[in-house]
């Protein structure tokens, strides 16, 4: 069984949030689905735009197969700084799921979904009656 260490948001992202315990029990819910080991999840730090605890997670990645973040919106918005955190997870043949979204990185084709959701994600606003 493969181990997958979840990670969770303590602020809003992309306009959305989630209590961190429903975070925990959406990403606990997918590792069952999937048939995966999960290991209690690890709350990023409340600061905007910080990402130090995901750069934590990967760097001390060689102990677990995979990350379960609840949203591919918890990503960096920026996408070079965001395609830069899939491509570790890739080069270090690691998978990165997204409970939410129900998706899977771990290959290089699979950042291109990850970035079309994201241009759409962002595009929304400016669509004519969008609110």
């Amino acid at each position: 069984m493969k181990k997958a260490k979840g990670y969770i948001f303590s602020r809003p992202f992309m306009g959305e949030r989630a209590p961190q315990h429903v975070q925990n029990i959406v990403i606990r819910d997918f590792c069952n689905r999937y048939n995966l080991e999960y290991i209690l999840s690890d709350a990023e730090y409340k600061m905007k735009n910080c990402h130090l605890i995901l750069e934590s997670i990967i760097s001390n990645i060689k102990n677990i197969d995979a990350i379960v973040a609840y949203s591919i919106y918890q990503l960096p918005e920026n996408d070079k700084k965001r395609n830069m955190f899939l491509k570790k997870i890739i080069n270090k043949k690691k998978s990165f799921y997204f409970a939410v979204e129900q998706i899977e990185v771990s290959k290089l084709e699979h950042i291109k979904k990850v970035d079309s959701i994201w241009k759409i994600k962002k595009a929304l606003p400016y669509c004519n009656g969008f609110k």
